[in-house]
């Protein structure tokens, strides 16, 4: 990732072609959304589009997923097959990271998050996602964990097996070469 939140002319474009690209290529996605309205939002949200970056960059291959109908924001969910691998052998957040003895990852899924403007998949979100197709047939994904449950240590994460959605939880401290986290960005 980045030190500077700025999009170079010459990324902007790059990274517009790539979406445009993705966004025709599976429309399915986002039935009744007209790329260029998010086009235009984008261009007037250099922020977003930096995050954008961000979440392609680490391989979450971005796409629209939808549109909140109160706010009109365009909604972005990571697409990749499987968890994005830029993200990859993470634990859940900095106090799991913390609380590692030995062999601590480099970084934890909510702080990697947070500094790239995204939020982590809920739930219901994740749930969602797979409406739209097959998603970590392979790797899991951290997904947002209720306070209960993480003041008890643990943290939640979801995979695609056997044609259902399953949630698991593992200890918040705890990563694996195989889960990551997926992102959801609203523009």
């Amino acid at each position: 990732m980045g030190n500077s939140k700025e999009v170079t002319t010459e990324q902007s474009k790059t990274l517009l072609d790539t979406l445009k690209s993705r966004f025709e290529k599976n429309m399915q996605r986002h039935t009744g959304i007209a790329w260029v309205d998010v086009q235009a939002r984008l261009e007037a949200n250099p922020a977003k589009l930096w995050s954008l970056l961000e979440m392609e960059t680490t391989g979450g291959e971005p796409d629209v997923v939808g549109q909140d109908p109160k706010t009109g924001e365009f909604i972005f969910f990571d697409c990749a097959a499987e968890s994005p691998k830029g993200r990859r052998s993470v634990c859940y957040d900095r106090e799991g990271l913390e609380s590692r003895k030995e062999h601590r990852p480099e970084n934890n899924a909510l702080d990697m998050a947070a500094e790239m403007g995204i939020e982590i998949l809920s739930e219901t979100e994740y749930r969602e996602l797979q409406k739209l197709g097959k998603f970590d047939q392979k790797t899991s994904s951290w997904i947002q964990t209720p306070a209960d449950i993480r003041e008890l240590g643990g943290a939640l994460f979801a995979d695609f097996r056997y044609g259902y959605v399953f949630v698991y939880h593992n200890g918040a401290q705890s990563y694996y070469s195989n889960r990551a986290f997926r992102g959801s960005l609203r523009v």
